[in-house]
């Protein structure tokens, strides 16, 4: 038993992180198996968000909490409508055409992209410090994607499209979500998101699993790599602060390159796994120094 009680919160602070990270993380796992039995990308993301925004509503009902109104809600459902729909569509077609693992590194380029985009939307001159993160985060991003991971060019452009889209939607949801509030926005983003990806079913035609298996594969990104691990970042930046929750955070990535080697036979190289680690380095460095946190309604490849 831990007596002292801020030592008790820290720890399940970081239990919540390393849970979050860990759903996210598993969610490109996930995505490969249901791919593997049929389940088309419009289905599976339909499905995604359908079911975890249902859950984070029945969240909201059981709690009291308001939904956002006015202006706030027309900017969360062009957030989820537009800019969520983008980034996800990209990040799962990514994983048609690339390893989950590169797939996963490419995306935490994102955090190097919003320091760079900030610095030019406020006018102002990186520090050294941020400078150099930024530039070891694009050479990290040339050693995993020249390693030994699997990716054609159209998964690596995905993958690059995924964090740059990624990008501007925080950059946008700093501006908005604070009103709103954490849960709420990511409510209304993924309810957003469902209805444009319900629309794009109902005019191809669905493809959802035939068999238990792949419903278990879908079921277990909506709720296990979405909703629990929304919940569980939130509760665990209560706990921690938004900069140690980002730092933690960065075992996502990790997460899905072992996964992926255990559960889909994706080999890790040597330079692979050192452009990898100079990735998450430096996120750690930019989110220590205040830059690419990931703000309260942001979802992580998640995408």
């Amino acid at each position: 038993m831990i007596a002292d009680p801020a030592v008790r919160v820290r720890l399940i602070g970081v239990a919540c992180i390393v849970a979050s990270a860990t759903g996210f993380g598993a969610m490109p796992i996930f995505a490969k198996l249901a791919y593997a039995e049929g389940v088309d990308l419009p289905s599976m993301l339909f499905l995604r968000f359908a079911l975890a925004g249902g859950a984070m509503a029945l969240l909201m009902q059981l709690r009291g909490i308001p939904w956002p109104r006015g202006r706030n809600l027309v900017w969360l459902v062009g957030m989820g409508a537009i800019g969520y729909v983008g980034e996800s569509f990209c990040y799962f077609a990514a994983l048609q055409y690339a390893s989950a693992g590169l797939t996963a590194l490419l995306l935490y380029l994102y955090p190097a992209i919003v320091t760079v985009l900030s610095a030019l939307l406020a006018r102002q001159r990186l520090s050294p410090l941020r400078t150099l993160a930024v530039v070891a985060a694009l050479f990290g991003t040339g050693l995993a994607v020249g390693g030994s991971l699997a990716g054609s060019l159209p998964g690596i452009l995905l993958g690059v499209g995924a964090a740059l889209i990624y990008s501007v939607y925080i950059l946008v949801g700093e501006r908005v979500t604070p009103v709103s509030g954490a849960i709420p926005s990511a409510t209304v983003i993924m309810l957003a998101a469902a209805l444009v990806f319900g629309l794009i079913v109902l005019w191809r035609g669905p493809a959802f699993p035939a068999s238990p298996g792949p419903w278990v594969a879908v079921g277990s990104i909506a709720l296990l790599s979405t909703a629990v691990a929304i919940i569980t970042f939130f509760a665990g930046m209560a706990r921690l602060g938004a900069a140690d929750a980002a730092t933690l955070s960065t075992l996502e990535p990790v997460v899905t390159v072992v996964l992926a080697a255990l559960f889909l036979g994706e080999a890790i190289g040597p330079w692979q796994s050192v452009g990898g680690a100079i990735i998450l380095a430096a996120v750690i460095v930019l989110a220590r120094s205040g830059a690419g946190k990931r703000q309260p309604a942001t979802l992580a490849p998640p995408a």
